[in-house]
């Protein structure tokens, strides 16, 4: 199988919100035995999605993995730039209303730091913020639903969304299955 529909396959299970432009940001975690050549193979991601404003950063890498965050700029941007986001995120060290590349290296950071996810990333992946402070606050325990993320705050509108999710990476999953390129399903939307 080609590198690129390998990645095309991986990028559509995952990150097909974010590409659909539904969610502001998703992360991948990309094995390096599989993509080896993933920095040069995003170049070309970079280019095809740029016009939509879509961005593919490695926001670390060891010796088995890259984890790899597909984000739309300008979403991902306005979520961060929420009062109730930057507080939240200025409990962790992020300095308060830095721009996205300053508050993405906060979090290049902090991943290097500590051996689990730093549990703000929620907030750049757009969970809402009381998911995310209340998967903090309580340690990931006691959640009203499990889905894409653990939920604290409303499940049923929650359970809409994560249907929705789950619908857009089954189509696009068996869209790239049946020969299509990501570019390709995306080109259109």
């Amino acid at each position: 199988m080609p590198a690129n529909h390998q990645l095309d396959r991986l990028l559509a299970a995952y990150c097909s919100p974010t590409l659909a432009g539904i969610k502001p940001a998703s992360l991948v975690s990309c094995s390096r035995a599989e993509h080896p050549d993933l920095p040069r193979q995003l170049q070309g991601y970079r280019q095809a999605f740029a016009a939509r404003g879509i961005c593919f950063d490695i926001l670390c890498a060891c010796q088995e993995r890259y984890l790899l965050l597909v984000y739309h700029r300008a979403q991902l941007a306005g979520h961060m730039e929420d009062k109730r986001v930057q507080r939240v995120l200025t409990r962790f060290g992020y300095p308060a209303g830095a721009p996205l590349e300053t508050l993405l290296d906060g979090l290049r950071q902090r991943i290097a730091a500590q051996a689990g996810f730093p549990h703000e990333i929620g907030l750049f992946l757009g969970y809402p913020i009381e998911d995310v402070v209340g998967f903090i606050r309580n340690e990931g325990r006691g959640c009203k639903l499990c889905g894409y993320w653990k939920v604290y705050g409303d499940a049923e509108a929650a359970s809409r969304l994560f249907d929705r999710l789950s619908r857009v990476c089954s189509a696009v999953k068996r869209r790239v299955e049946q020969g299509e390129t990501l570019l390709q399903v995306f080109a259109a939307a």
